[in-house]
C-alpha cells in the first residue's frame, strides 16, 4: 500500500472505527454527482435548493443512463463520493438517485463522525482510496469529473467525465461499460 493510501486510510479510519463496514469484499462504484449526473455548474440556494447554471441541462439528467449501464451488474454497489452528502446528509443524498440506484447505495466516503475540515482538505482521489482501504472491496471504480491529485496507483480506477457533459459523453459511457465488467469478473464466488 502506498503512502497516500495509508494516510487517507488513517484519516478516515480514525473517525469511524466503531462502525460496521458495508461493502467488504464487494465490487464498488464510487459515485460523484456534479459533472457526472449533470453539469458541474451546480449551486445551492437556501430557499431553492440545488440548481444548475447550465442552459439546456437539468439536475440528474443522466440517472436513467447510469441505471442502464449498471443493470447487467446487480452485484455492483455504490458508495457516494460527492459533496452533496455534506449538504443534504447521507439518506437525503441517496434518495436523489431514485429507487433503482438507491437500492445499490451502501455508504459514502464522508461520514458525520469525520473531521469535515480534514476531509475537505484532501483531494477527491485520497478521499476515495481512503474509503477503499476501509471497505476492502473485491474491486472498484470511481466515476468523477475531477482527476486532480488521484494517487498514481488509482488512476486506472478512475472513469473521468467531462464537467459539462458528464456521463452524457460517449467516451465516459464506454469506459464505464468496460469497468463494471471487470468488477463483475472479480466478484467473490
Amino acid at each position: 500500500m502506498n503512502a497516500s493510501l495509508v494516510l487517507a486510510a488513517n484519516l478516515q479510519n480514525s473517525a469511524v472505527l466503531d462502525r460496521k463496514v458495508k461493502g467488504l469484499g464487494l465490487p464498488l462504484l464510487y459515485l460523484d454527482f456534479d459533472g457526472v449526473h449533470h453539469p458541474e455548474y451546480c449551486y445551492w440556494h437556501p430557499r431553492k435548493g440545488p440548481y444548475l447554471k447550465a442552459p439546456g441541462h437539468s439536475l440528474f439528467e443522466h440517472l436513467a443512463l447510469l441505471e442502464r449501464l449498471l443493470e447487467p451488474h446487480p452485484e455492483v454497489k455504490i458508495v457516494l463520493s460527492t459533496t452533496w452528502v455534506q449538504t443534504y446528509q447521507f439518506s437525503e443524498t441517496a434518495r436523489k438517485l431514485g429507487p433503482a440506484l438507491r437500492t445499490r447505495v451502501i455508504g459514502a466516503t464522508f461520514h458525520t463522525g469525520m473531521d469535515k475540515d480534514i476531509f475537505n482538505s484532501m483531494p477527491r482521489g485520497l478521499q476515495v482510496v481512503g474509503d477503499v482501504a476501509r471497505r476492502l472491496p473485491s474491486s472498484w471504480v470511481a466515476l468523477d469529473d475531477d482527476p486532480r491529485d488521484w494517487p498514481a496507483d488509482a488512476q486506472d480506477k478512475l472513469v473521468r467525465t467531462h464537467g459539462l457533459h458528464g456521463l452524457g459523453e460517449e467516451r465516459a459511457q464506454l469506459a464505464l461499460q468496460i469497468k463494471p465488467q471487470a468488477l463483475a469478473a472479480n466478484k467473490p464466488s
